[in-house]
């Protein structure tokens, strides 16, 4: 793992050496270690360390754009030649300006030596323990458990410079056994001491412990509970679908000419936060930028959206990055990785208790867009369905089809817990209540 001053003073020699107008120079370094487990079997352990350098040129009003593994200054002066034989050919860009002047962006401590160390045994024997608690019940385990090591570091040729260095630990847990039952568990952390193996078992065991006789209920408008992962299936597909600034621009985008105005219920507040302690972010983006605290919707209201220094250009006098831009490589929107929700006052227990008859829901599975501009999305209900009745969880339903609305959801909703859990799925970390939502729509499904 090459270091801090290693890498920057690799950057800074190439950047130097640039024929550019403007230079931009991003290390991408990734050490990625993970056990994946089958039938509460071992059946993978994969480790990888693989770093990229990026270059993006800007010669008059021509972008180019190249890219290297080999971490020598040749080899970068090299893809910084093709980046520039690329601009070449490129039309001007009448919308791109300048590559961005930034101030270093605050520390944030995301490192854990811990994580970072922790090993093929040591997963080894978290997966033991996890199999020990499930096999007590006859079911079996599946499951992948993961720790990442991030390094990025930007350099231009307008002095922007920024670093970082940050882990993640990631334990996702399905057991399952006869006649389909299963139940689903997940936890992560930046510091793997804070991942209870044996408790992120006990979860899973739990629901599928229940998820036996199976009823079938009609289609219809339900009260659901949903838990944290359910609710940030939601909220991912939400912030993939409009809370980017390409989108708004767009005006593909939910918030398009909703900037100021109800799109929710007053209980739906949500931000971009990198800096909260759950999250502890990347402190800036891929063009050096450093990240905003963005309010997406507070009480309801549409406040803004996550942007990169290109987008801006179109959204108004006054507008500025919030620090979201991804690396040049990848074409797509900016959207927000560090999504906080608002909590409301209520137990989980309470909010079992005053439902007279709903759904209890673990997940959903295969979610896909409908409607993005009505944030239309369908899916299946998946490991852990459970009829609440009269106050209490009775017994496991077939899983039902979702199609619904999410604004819409989240404007029915009727109670969120105090508890909030970290939910990882596709790069994003999302910090969510459970959620009690009235009229939410589900259809039969015959599995």
């Amino acid at each position: 793992m090459l270091g801090k001053d290693q890498i920057l003073s690799i950057l800074n020699e190439a950047v130097q050496s640039s024929p550019a107008d403007q230079t931009e120079l991003v290390f991408d370094g990734e050490e990625f270690s993970l056990t994946h487990v089958a039938e509460s079997q071992i059946q993978q352990n994969l480790f990888h360390d693989d770093s990229v350098i990026v270059v993006r040129l800007v010669i008059g009003k021509k972008i180019g754009i190249a890219s290297t593994n080999k971490l020598d200054v040749k080899s970068i002066r090299a893809a910084i030649d093709e980046a520039a034989k690329i601009a070449s050919f490129q039309e001007d860009d009448p919308i791109f300006e300048s590559l961005t002047k930034s101030p270093t962006a605050q520390e944030v401590k995301a490192f854990y030596d811990d994580t970072a160390g922790y090993s093929p045994t040591d997963r080894a024997n978290a997966i033991w323990q996890i199999n020990k608690i499930a096999a007590r019940q006859n079911l079996k385990t599946a499951g992948a458990y993961r720790t990442v090591t991030n390094t990025v570091a930007v350099m231009n040729s307008l002095g922007t410079e920024q670093f970082f260095r940050g882990t993640q630990a990631e334990l996702s847990l399905t057991v399952s056994g006869e006649a389909g039952r299963a139940g689903y568990a997940i936890a992560c952390s930046r510091d793997v001491n804070q991942i209870n193996p044996g408790a992120v078992a006990e979860r899973a065991v739990d629901k599928a412990v229940r998820d036996v006789n199976r009823m079938s209920l009609p289609s219809g408008e339900y009260t659901v509970l949903l838990e944290p992962p359910a609710v940030g299936n939601l909220l991912l597909f939400l912030g993939f679908m409009g809370f980017g600034s390409g989108p708004f621009v767009q005006h593909r985008s939910f918030m398009a000419g909703k900037i100021g105005l109800e799109v929710a219920g007053r209980n739906f507040t949500v931000r971009d936060n990198a800096y909260h302690s759950a999250m502890q972010g990347m402190p800036f983006d891929y063009e050096g930028v450093p990240r905003q605290t963005v309010a997406l919707v507070t009480d309801g209201i549409a406040e803004g959206v996550v942007s990169n220094s290109y987008d801006t250009r179109m959204m108004g006098t006054g507008a500025e990055s919030t620090g979201h831009a991804h690396i040049a490589t990848k074409s797509f929107t900016p959207y927000p990785k560090h999504m906080v929700m608002e909590g409301g006052n209520a137990s989980v227990a309470d909010m079992i208790k005053s439902v007279k008859r709903g759904i209890y829901i673990t997940h959903f599975w295969y979610m896909n867009y409908m409607n993005p501009v009505k944030t239309m999305v369908t899916a299946t209900t998946r490991d852990g369905t459970f009829l609440i009745e009269d106050g209490e969880v009775k017994g496991a339903i077939k899983n039902m089809r979702m199609q619904q609305s999410i604004l819409e959801a989240f404007s029915n909703i009727v109670m969120l817990s105090r508890e909030r859990e970290l939910y990882p799925q596709f790069s994003v970390k999302m910090l969510v209540p459970y959620a009690l939502i009235s009229k939410f729509h589900l259809n039969e499904e015959v599995a």
